[in-house]
């Protein structure tokens, strides 16, 4: 999605030509990946960051445009709301410290950041879903006048042909139909990419799905939307029905959405990834570039299978395969399940536990995925999105004994020391993890997590003031607590 886009809408003649590229793409990606030393060499890790441009009083401020003009830098960019903004960290080696290296290039940019926005009445939030949302303010003039978004918004809608349907069930129930993906710009997150050899791709992907629930229930940040308590990540379906492009009669026939969980466990490796998701979704950004994927392969070049990238950037599993021809080329596990917030420390933190369990859990996945239905993993996901910490969650015993359901905090326990070792046996020095896993477990020991604080927070402000005013209340605490980089545990009672 990176890519930039000249036009908002295409033709069908435009939709075959891009399609017959993708197929030949996909013989060009087999053909790379299978050369010997493709993509090999040490693991590094990217992240990036999605925030909010807020208003002094913490409403959502449509000031992207000038903001990024006054901060001026190529790590910061362009997202889909006017009142989003992302920050692109610069890659580091997974070996070493590498988030002592994140945390001082993300202060950096989030003070350029915060200094910009500052000179036209604004400030950065980091919070997984903006709460003081209100639905009026969802318009399309909300998103950015970029063509790539318009180009998004007019393929999946003309596609669906009828309104998205938003429906969460939570505390309390949310219900709209909307027209507009513009409601997606009330999600931030926090995402990591792990390079991986080629060769170890289906072992990371697997056991970054398999770490992503525990995790998840530990990070919730996400709890509140127009002015309803729904899930502790109410990102997740979120972000799902608002990019659910399907017809009618795709939803009958039980096809997937473009947001989700997956398929089922990776046997092969990335390759099987993108066949997945060029055979389950037509194309909507159909932008056909100049290269021929089948002639670079030839000449023994790396080909850019733009077209393939593109249509991998209109596809968002919660773990993603992504493939890079820079520098050779290789390929990646994007990992974007992570919420904002609510500090930088928390988010490296998050990054930490999800990264650490996945790299731990590598190195014995094939045996615990034959132990482990992958819709057991998937019902895990949505639990601890839905319940965090207090979500029952599945996870596979020992050889012969069958598959348990415990308490997610129970699991927790034992995972955070798993996590640790997994980064230190990859070679991240242990002053980097230590004060990370004194944070998780001073999380986990009180249950305060983003989401909880908030929850907690406004059930004592509203007990004297209507929601509404209990809402700005609440996130007028949380946006000082965030911007002191205070880590949520630590966060006093409102």
């Amino acid at each position: 999605m990176g890519q930039a886009l000249e036009k908002e809408e295409f033709t069908p003649e435009e939709v075959t030509r891009f399609s017959a590229r993708l197929e030949e793409s996909l013989e060009a990606l087999e053909r790379v990946l299978a050369r010997p030393g493709f993509g090999v060499g040490p693991r590094t890790l990217g992240a990036e960051l999605e925030a909010h441009l807020v208003d002094r009083g913490g409403r959502a401020l449509n000031v992207c445009g000038e903001v990024l003009a006054r901060a001026r830098h190529h790590q910061l960019k362009v997202e889909l709301g006017r009142f989003n903004v992302e920050i692109n960290a610069e890659v580091v080696p997974l070996a070493g410290r590498p988030f002592r290296e994140f945390g001082a290039d993300l202060t950096r940019m989030l003070a350029r950041l915060r200094q910009a926005a500052g000179e036209v009445g604004g400030r950065v939030a980091l919070v997984g879903v903006l709460p003081t949302l209100r639905l009026e303010e969802l318009v399309p003039g909300v998103i950015s006048p970029l063509p790539r978004y318009w180009a998004l918004q007019h393929g999946l809608r003309g596609h669906r042909a009828r309104p998205f349907r938003l429906h969460i069930e939570g505390e309390e129930t949310l219900s709209h139909e909307l027209d507009y993906i513009s409601a997606a710009s009330a999600c931030t997150s926090m995402q990591y990419h792990l390079k991986v050899d080629p060769a170890d791709f289906a072992r990371a992907h697997n056991a970054a799905q398999l770490a992503i629930a525990p995790v998840l229930a530990l990070c919730g940040n996400s709890p509140l939307f127009l002015g309803r308590r729904l899930w502790h990540e109410t990102r997740i379906p979120l972000y799902r029905q608002l990019t659910d492009g399907r017809s009618s009669e795709e939803e009958e026939m039980e096809l997937p959405s473009r947001t989700g969980f997956g398929h089922g466990w990776v046997r092969q490796g990335a390759h099987e990834l993108f066949a997945q998701g060029v055979a389950l979704h037509l194309p909507i950004l159909p932008v056909l570039g100049h290269e021929a994927p089948l002639e670079v392969v030839e000449r023994g070049g790396v080909p850019s299978l733009s077209e393939l990238r593109m249509h991998q950037g209109t596809l968002y599993p919660w773990n993603r395969a992504v493939y890079d021809p820079a520098e050779g080329g290789h390929v990646r596990v994007e990992m974007r399940a992570l919420p904002s917030g609510p500090s930088v420390p928390d988010m490296l933190a998050n990054g930490a536990l999800l990264l650490g369990l996945t790299l731990s859990l590598m190195e014995e996945v094939e045996a615990l995925v034959s132990r482990m239905p992958f819709r057991c993993a998937r019902t895990n996901f949505y639990r601890a999105a839905r319940q965090g910490l207090d979500a029952p969650l599945y996870w596979p015993g020992r050889p012969g004994q069958p598959l348990a359901v415990q308490p997610v905090r129970e699991l927790l326990s034992r995972l955070l020391a798993r996590a640790r070792q997994g980064l230190v046996s990859a070679g991240v020095e242990p002053e980097d993890v230590e004060p990370l896993f004194e944070l998780l477990e001073g999380r986990l020991r009180t249950g305060r997590t983003g989401a909880r604080w908030q929850l907690d927070a406004l059930a004592r402000l509203e007990a004297d003031r209507p929601r509404h005013e209990a809402l700005t209340a609440m996130f007028e605490r949380y946006l000082a607590y965030s911007e002191e980089g205070m880590p949520v545990h630590t966060w006093p009672d409102v």
